[in-house]
């Protein structure tokens, strides 16, 4: 109940908290500061989602492995590990998307400074510097689209597969 209560919690609704935080700790401006706000904040779907497909394994595995004299380590490694890549994908690509998509937290966690800035936050400073200049911020656009769409077809497969995990049977 608390991993679907938190999944309901946007970032944007904790950005003011988050931000006094991360000032009284010295990690405004840092790129450690908006790592672990994002990581922090995609928990709840990681955990909802491998908890879901994990606990669709056969338990026949987990005994097998156990008669076998495997620990649970082991066990997780060598079994667990390997089946849940299609699931391991699917989020991969959700989290990737929505981290290298996210203009707002990175403008408020690492400011406009030009020491510290992703490519989201440099498209937006060349919009405010160049506004009439069409051609440079559609080629910035492709730029920014292309990392993107090189992890989506490299995780293609992964991603179609963790999404229609436990759908049939």
């Amino acid at each position: 109940t608390i991993v679907v209560a938190l999944l309901v919690v946007p970032l944007q609704m904790a950005l003011i908290p988050i931000l006094q935080i991360y000032s009284a700790g010295n990690l405004y401006g840092t790129f450690i500061g908006i790592w672990l706000a994002h990581t922090a904040f995609g928990l709840p779907l990681a955990i909802f989602l491998l908890y879901n497909f994990m606990s669709q394994l056969p338990r026949d595995l987990f005994e097998s492995a156990s008669i076998d004299g495997a620990s649970a380590f082991q066990t997780f490694i060598r079994i667990v590990l390997p089946l849940s890549i299609p699931a391991l994908g699917a989020f991969a690509i959700f989290q990737f998307l929505w981290v290298w998509n996210d203009l707002l937290v990175a403008l408020v966690f690492l400011g406009p400074g030009a020491d510290v800035r992703v490519m989201p936050t440099a498209l937006f400073n060349l919009l405010g510097a160049y506004g009439g200049a069409w051609h440079l911020l559609t080629a910035g656009a492709f730029l920014t689209m292309i990392v993107p769409l090189v992890v989506f077809l490299v995780l293609q497969r992964a991603f179609v597969r963790g999404i229609l995990a436990g759908s049939v049977k």
